[in-house]
């Protein structure tokens, strides 16, 4: 349900950005916030999914839209959730648990990012049915299999493992604002954690993060220590071969994220994956792909209707939502509106954005004359 007391406030992701941002220290608001580059991929993914046009319907029978989001075994109250987002705890205390909460209530999906810093064994209980975890794979298939382990103790049952990460990259705004984990206390970042009195107390109150679901697996050594080796293990390409070994390590549902090309959501499938993110990470590691929202009819028209089709990267409404879903696919993932939603309202920021995207995504349908989710395929307008 939208929170009355904050909707005259944070009306839409775009108020949530504008409120929540600039509580966040600038050098971890450009890493939120950035692409790679110039940027021409984050922008790119927003100018693609405004160019989709949808046809209404208005000589139907009135009926209400349903939201509800059933395939692959995967059931939702509706056809979105959290994509897993890196560093969440750093960037504003205490959301990762926020939104994990907000999810687990609404019954959307919630992906935790390997790299988060809330131990997977806290987020399971608060994210419900719909938990997935994400896997950056090592290049030691003992870490990975020590990983995955725990995470099905925890009790997941969806493994998403992201494969759009090869090397390491070079975004401009991060190398000029200094970021590192944890941060580095210079005269500059102390003067934005001063000018971000709501971070720093808690930052304060709960201390420096830590990746808690790898501390276990890195070296007993310094910070610096710690990221080389955490470079150096997951900076490599994941062929068939090795998507395959973890296919069968992992008993669960598994989804490849990072796919683009018809070729790769192919051979993700061949490899074991039950279904494919469709997803250029937010536009920060390659500045000249399509936007997923621009390859998503091809992917789809090579799979076929049954695989299980989730994209990512720029959606920030319900309408951008029924236009991931026009175009091909099943569900969508959010990132940085919810974070930025946890900035702008604390705890009540994620689920107040939740009801947010519902509410749009439940009036565009109305608006398009579409009762269920497959009513939505085939409603884009071409010249």
């Amino acid at each position: 349900m939208i929170d009355r007391a904050l909707e005259r406030r944070l009306p839409d992701a775009a108020a949530v950005e504008a409120v929540g941002a600039p509580r966040i220290p600038r050098f971890l608001r450009h890493y939120t916030m950035g692409g790679i580059g110039p940027e021409v991929g984050l922008a790119r993914n927003r100018a693609a999914l405004d160019a989709v046009c949808l046809m209404p319907r208005y000589l139907v029978e009135e009926a209400a839209p349903d939201l509800t989001f059933d395939k692959a075994r995967l059931r939702l109250l509706a056809p979105f959730g959290v994509a897993p987002m890196g560093l969440g705890g750093l960037i504003w205390p205490g959301s990762e648990e926020a939104i994990a909460r907000a999810m687990g209530a609404a019954g959307l999906a919630h992906a935790l990012s390997t790299v988060a810093t809330t131990a997977v064994e806290v987020i399971a209980p608060l994210a419900g049915a719909g938990r997935m975890f994400q896997l950056y794979s090592f290049s030691d298939p003992g870490l990975d299999a020590a990983l995955m382990a725990r995470v099905r103790d925890a009790g997941y049952d969806t493994l998403i493992v992201t494969v759009d990460v090869p090397g390491a990259t070079r975004r401009r705004r991060d190398i000029q604002s200094g970021l590192s984990f944890p941060p580095r206390f210079t005269l500059a970042t102390l003067m934005q954690m001063a000018a971000s009195p709501r971070w720093l107390a808690g930052q304060a109150a709960r201390g420096i993060p830590a990746f808690q679901n790898i501390l276990p697996f890195l070296p007993k050594a310094g910070v610096t220590e710690q990221a080389a080796f955490l470079g150096q293990q997951v900076e490599c390409h994941i062929g068939p071969e090795r998507l395959a070994r973890i296919r069968a390590e992992w008993p669960g549902r598994l989804i490849v994220k990072g796919v683009l090309g018809a070729d790769d959501a192919v051979a993700a499938l061949a490899a074991g994956a039950d279904g494919v993110v469709v997803s250029n990470h937010g536009g920060r590691q390659l500045d000249a792909t399509p936007a997923p929202v621009e390859v998503l009819p091809t992917i789809r028209d090579r799979l076929g209707d049954g695989a299980l089709v989730l994209a990512d990267s720029g959606v920030r409404s319900g309408l951008d939502i029924a236009r991931m879903i026009a175009r091909g696919a099943d569900a969508v993932l959010i990132g940085r509106p919810f974070l930025l939603a946890a900035a702008a309202a604390g705890n009540r920021g994620p689920a107040h954005l939740a009801a947010v995207l519902m509410a749009e995504l439940r009036t565009t349908m109305a608006q398009l004359g579409r009762r269920t989710l497959a009513d939505l395929r085939g409603v884009e307008w071409t010249r």
